[in-house]
C-alpha cells in the first residue's frame, strides 16, 4: 500500500465535504465549501514504487453554496449533489468530441435547510437525502420528483443508506436514533408503488446494574454535540449487513463510554450485532469496498459466516482504520491523517484505491497493489448470500467478549411498541444543536495502532 495527503489546492484551499469514485472511469469527484464539484483522474504510483496522485480533470460549478455531499449513479450516467440551502442537484454525462463532459440536469426542490447526504438506490431509479430540516426524503430520479417525505426525526439528518437489495433503507441522525425502514409495495389503480415505512428506531441499550432487580437504559449514539457535520453509515454490497458510526457503547451503566461503530445483521436490523471499539476519537463516516475478495482460510474463528470477504473502511475524526469479515483485526490503520475532522470515504470501482476527505482542505489518497487485499471475485461468479441467513456467526471467541453478560439486549424504540417513549425522546432532542467543524489535532502514528480494534459481539 502506497499512499499520503496530497497537497495540491483542492477547492481554494476550503474544506472538502465529500468525494465518491465514478462506477466505470474511476475518476474521482470532490464536493468542496468553494462551491463547486471537481473531478480527478488517478495517476498510480506503483510502477515507480511511490504514492499515487491525482490530476485535475474538470469543474462543475451551478451550486450556489458549500456541497456537502455528492454520489454517482450506480450506471454512472447521473451525479447527485446536496449543498447547504436545500440544493439538491442531478449532473448528466454528455460524450462530446473533446471527451466527457458534465452538465446540470435539474434542480430537486423539496429540502428547506442544508442537505448532508444521499444515496442512490442499486437501480439508479430513486435517490435518499437527509437534511437539516430533520427530513428524509426520497426522490423518484427519472421524474425528478419527491416520491415520498420520511418526517420521523426530530434532529438534524446527517446520514442515509439504502440496502443493495431494496428491501430496506436507514437514516441517522443526530436525535441519536437510526431509523430502519421497510419496503411495502402498495398498488394505485393496479400500479405497484415503492412505499417505505419505519420498522424500527435504534436508539438505546438497556444494561443492568449491578442490583439485578434494577436496569438503566444508555444511549448507543452521541448527541449533537459530535464535531462533525456527518455520520455516514453503510450498507454491505451483498446488503448481508448495515455499519452504522458515531456509536458511543457503555458496557456498564458506569462505565466510561467507548467510541465504537455498530454491525447489525440483516437477520436481525432491531439491534446491533457486532461492535468495534476502541478509537480514541468519534467514528463519523464508513464506507464499504464495492469488490468482494475470495477467503483467505487463515481465520476460522471470524465474526461473520460469508463465502467471500468483505472490506470496509472506518473513519474517525483523523484517523482510518481497515477491516474485512475475516479478521478480528484490522488489516490496515492510517493514525492522524488528517489535521481537521474526516468528512467521507470513498472506494474506487475495483477497491484499488481509497480516498478520504477533510475540513483541512485536503484528501487523503490511498493504492493496493494488484492482489493486495486478496483475489478478486468476478462479478459474474460472486455468490449472493441468502438474505434470511445471518451473516454473523451466532457464537464468538470467548476471550472477545468483554460486554458484561448481564447486559440486556439492545432496546428499539418501535413507532408501535413505544409511543409512550416518543414524546420523551423529543423533548430530549429537539433542541438545536450546533454545527462544530473545529479541528482536530494531529496524533502520533503509533498512539491508535496500540488500542487494536476487536470486534465485539453484543449479548
Amino acid at each position: 500500500m502506497k499512499g499520503g495527503t496530497i497537497q495540491i489546492n483542492w477547492h481554494d484551499t476550503k474544506p472538502v465535504l465529500a468525494c465518491d469514485f465514478h462506477p466505470i472511469s474511476a475518476l474521482l469527484a470532490t464536493a468542496g465549501a468553494d462551491f463547486d464539484i471537481k473531478l480527478w483522474a488517478t495517476v498510480s504510483g506503483i510502477d515507480q514504487k511511490k504514492a499515487p496522485g491525482v490530476t485535475y480533470h474538470s469543474n462543475l460549478s451551478y451550486h450556489s453554496s458549500a456541497v456537502n455531499t455528492l454520489r454517482f449513479s450506480p450506471s454512472g450516467e447521473l451525479l447527485a449533489s446536496g449543498a447547504d440551502g436545500g440544493e439538491l442537484i442531478l449532473w448528466k454525462s454528455h460524450t462530446t468530441d473533446a471527451g466527457e463532459v458534465w452538465k446540470f440536469l435539474k434542480s430537486l426542490v423539496f429540502h428547506r435547510k442544508d442537505v448532508l447526504d444521499l444515496q442512490w438506490s442499486s437501480d439508479g431509479a430513486y435517490i435518499i437525502s437527509g437534511s437539516v430540516d430533520n427530513l428524509c426524503i426520497i426522490w423518484d430520479a427519472n421524474k425528478c420528483s419527491v416520491h415520498q417525505i420520511l418526517d420521523g426525526h426530530f434532529h438534524y439528518v446527517q446520514g442515509v443508506a439504502w440496502d443493495p437489495l431494496e428491501k430496506y433503507a436507514a437514516s441517522f441522525s443526530s436525535d441519536r436514533t437510526c431509523r430502519i425502514y421497510i419496503n411495502k409495495h402498495t398498488k394505485t389503480k393496479g400500479v405497484e408503488k415503492t412505499n417505505y415505512v419505519c420498522q424500527h428506531v435504534v436508539s438505546k441499550a438497556e444494561s443492568q446494574m449491578t442490583d439485578e432487580s434494577k436496569s438503566i437504559r444508555s444511549h448507543l449514539f452521541h448527541d449533537e454535540t459530535l464535531p462533525s457535520f456527518f455520520r455516514r453509515l453503510s450498507w454491505s454490497p451483498d446488503g448481508s449487513f448495515l455499519l452504522v458510526p458515531a456509536g458511543s457503547h457503555k458496557s456498564t451503566p458506569t462505565s466510561e463510554p467507548v467510541n465504537t461503530a455498530y454491525v447489525f445483521s440483516r437477520k436481525d436490523l432491531s439491534r446491533p450485532a457486532l461492535m468495534l471499539p476502541g478509537a480514541s476519537k468519534p467514528i463519523v463516516a464508513v464506507r464499504f469496498c464495492p469488490q468482494r475478495f475470495h477467503l483467505l482460510g487463515t481465520n476460522e474463528s471470524s465474526f461473520f459466516k460469508l463465502p467471500y470477504r468483505i472490506i470496509f473502511a472506518v473513519a474517525t475524526l483523523n484517523s482510518l482504520y481497515i477491516y474485512d469479515t475475516e479478521s478480528a483485526q484490522p488489516i490496515v490503520i492510517a493514525a492522524g491523517v488528517h489535521y481537521a475532522a474526516i468528512t467521507d470515504i470513498a472506494w474506487s470501482p475495483t477497491g484499488n484505491y481509497l480516498a478520504l476527505s477533510s475540513q483541512d482542505g485536503y484528501c487523503t489518497l490511498l493504492e493496493f497493489d494488484n492482489q493486495e487485499l486478496g483475489l478478486p471475485i468476478p462479478e459474474e461468479k460472486k455468490v449472493v448470500s441468502d438474505a434470511n441467513k445471518s451473516p454473523v456467526l451466532p457464537d464468538v471467541v470467548e476471550e472477545n467478549k468483554t460486554i458484561d453478560k448481564k447486559n440486556k439486549n439492545a432496546d428499539v424504540d418501535s413507532g408501535k411498541e413505544r409511543v409512550e417513549n416518543s414524546e420523551k425522546e423529543k423533548d430530549e432532542n429537539n433542541k438545536d444543536g450546533e454545527e462544530a467543524s473545529s479541528p482536530s489535532t494531529r496524533e502520533p502514528p503509533s498512539k491508535p495502532a496500540k488500542r487494536r480494534i476487536t470486534p465485539m459481539a453484543i449479548d
